[in-house]
């Protein structure tokens, strides 16, 4: 089924892409294929290839919030960073292609005298990934910014969405609950100072060194903030800094945050978020949500 999408799409895909080579995690196993388009077009015939030939598809972007089982991904993987990155100026907007890096889009916001993205540039994700969950960093969100976007469904017919149509919540928008696919994003900005907003970006940045272990492989914070708490804290009052199931470490500088310290498994990494679970549910009563996009299948025994 595979080699005919492959004909289909003239041989641009690769069969049994280790995944761990596409996650910031470092962790996951084979996906049976991996595709990466070119342009809309491409996404297009993918798609509806995909969906001749009953054919699953799985949607990444940088990878910077996934965690990849370690059975790997069964079907066709589309990866959308890398590509779809372009940015076009237009007044006090951007236009751009969902696969441009949030940092390349924050930058090119404010070399164009533009406020308002100065939140995303350390976060590191794509345009895509970053719409669809809604990503936020230093009380700046995805929504605050966010006019209009065009997106294709898994039949790679064009919809778009503008206002409250995005539905936008804490870590949600319509797009992962209609299952759609971002390919561009129009983003509305203010007139702002760039020395301002530069100063501002490596203000963030200089935080994020100083409080997040951005050194070892992870998949940024794992946990949603609790209404009224944040996860970090909980998890730090439960004394799990630097609890560790293989190599998955709770971070003994953030304990929101899991880092790979080695050759850390995806069950390491599942293993601990339960623990992790369990122990913040005994001495809080509050029971933590993963943020991390986990997706794949679980290594059969043996194998």
């Amino acid at each position: 089924m595979l080699d005919r999408l492959n004909h289909l799409l003239g041989g641009t895909l690769s069969f049994d892409e280790p995944m761990n080579r596409h996650t910031s995690f470092r962790i996951g196993g084979p996906a049976d294929a991996l595709f990466v388009p070119r342009d809309t077009y491409e996404l297009k015939r993918a798609l509806k290839g995909a969906q001749e030939l009953g054919i699953g598809v799985t949607f990444i972007g940088n990878g910077s919030n996934l965690l990849v089982r370690d059975g790997g991904i069964r079907g066709l993987v589309i990866k959308l960073s890398g590509t779809l990155d372009y940015v076009h100026v237009l007044g006090t907007s951007l236009r751009a292609g969902s696969g441009v890096l949030l940092s390349t889009l924050a930058h090119v916001a404010v070399e164009a005298g533009l406020a308002g993205l100065e939140f995303a540039a350390g976060i590191p994700g794509t345009l895509g990934g970053a719409l669809n969950m809604n990503a936020g960093a230093y009380d700046g969100e995805m929504q605050d910014v966010v006019s209009a976007v065009r997106a294709l469904t898994l039949a790679g017919e064009e919809v778009e969405l503008k206002g409250e149509e995005l539905g936008f919540g804490y870590r949600h928008s319509a797009l992962k609950a209609r299952t759609l696919v971002a390919v561009e994003a129009t983003l509305s900005l203010v007139a702002g100072d760039r020395e301002t907003s530069l100063a501002r970006i490596t203000e963030l940045n200089r935080l994020r060194r100083e409080k997040q272990p951005i050194a070892l492989p992870s998949a940024g914070s794992v946990f949603k903030r609790p209404p009224g708490h944040f996860a970090g804290r909980l998890i730090e009052q439960a004394g799990l800094k630097g609890c560790r199931i293989g190599d998955a470490e709770v971070s003994t500088l953030h304990a929101g945050f899991i880092v790979n310290i080695g050759n850390a498994t995806a069950r390491d990494v599942l293993d601990l978020i339960f623990h992790v679970q369990s122990r913040v549910r005994e001495q809080s009563g509050i029971l933590l949500e993963p943020e991390v996009r986990v997706i794949g299948e679980d290594k059969r025994e043996g194998a």
